[in-house]
């Protein structure tokens, strides 16, 4: 038996079905309600600590060719002032509600998120700084939702480079049903792991296509 056919048969033993000769009335023809989804898979894949978690999103981070970077708040300026230089990035994009201060030290112009800004303006800006929902150490995945300090989503997929930045541990939790339970479902929410890339059916890699080229992930918190 095929995967389809065990999915079908499960089913067709959840809904029950009528038999061939079974009258169906008009009003019993709308769609059953759907039996109660079992949750009882595993939460979390072992038991961390503060500190284990954040190694184990910053190592997964890794793993997915994105750059991490830590430091404290009081870092935090200097850290993103010397990326964006390193990158040689004459302008940034700035959502409205990012801490003044995470740019203070930085000397590229400012371009702030309007709605009548063009994709071609947004892709002829360098860089991009933002905030973000929470990240998941299991997938080395951040989550963007749209916060003030992220800006629309457009923001972060059109420049070529993203800084984004995460404190931590109180963004970190473990995996994705812990992360679905704090976020928004209503919010337009953007999963990343990692910088864009997709491969052709000869599994060349390309990056870039759907987002930016370079991400670079800042942990702040206590060092």
């Amino acid at each position: 038996m095929s995967s389809k056919d065990r999915i079908l048969a499960r089913i067709r033993r959840a809904v029950p079905q009528p038999g061939p000769d079974t009258p169906v009335a008009p009003e019993a023809r709308v769609a059953p309600v759907a039996p109660e989804i079992p949750r009882d898979y595993l939460r979390v894949h072992g038991a961390r600590t503060p500190r284990e978690r954040v190694d184990l999103l910053a190592a997964n981070l890794a793993e997915y060719r994105a750059l991490v970077h830590r430091t404290d708040e009081e870092g935090l300026p200097l850290l993103l002032a010397r990326l964006l230089a390193e990158r040689g990035s004459r302008t940034v994009l700035v959502p409205p509600g990012l801490p003044p201060y995470w740019l203070s030290a930085a000397d590229q112009t400012p371009v702030h998120d309007r709605e009548t800004s063009t994709p071609r303006e947004l892709d002829r800006v360098d860089s991009v700084v933002t905030g973000c929902a929470l990240a998941v150490a299991e997938t080395g995945t951040v989550v963007l939702d749209g916060s003030p300090d992220q800006g629309r989503r457009r923001i972060t997929l059109i420049p070529d480079h993203h800084v984004c930045v995460i404190r931590v541990p109180d963004q970190v939790v473990d995996s994705v049903p812990q992360a679905l339970e704090r976020l928004d479902p209503a919010r337009a929410l953007t999963w990343i792991s990692g910088p864009s890339a997709t491969s052709d059916i000869e599994l060349d890699r390309v990056e870039g296509v759907h987002g930016p080229r370079t991400l670079e992930i800042v942990l702040v918190g206590a060092q």
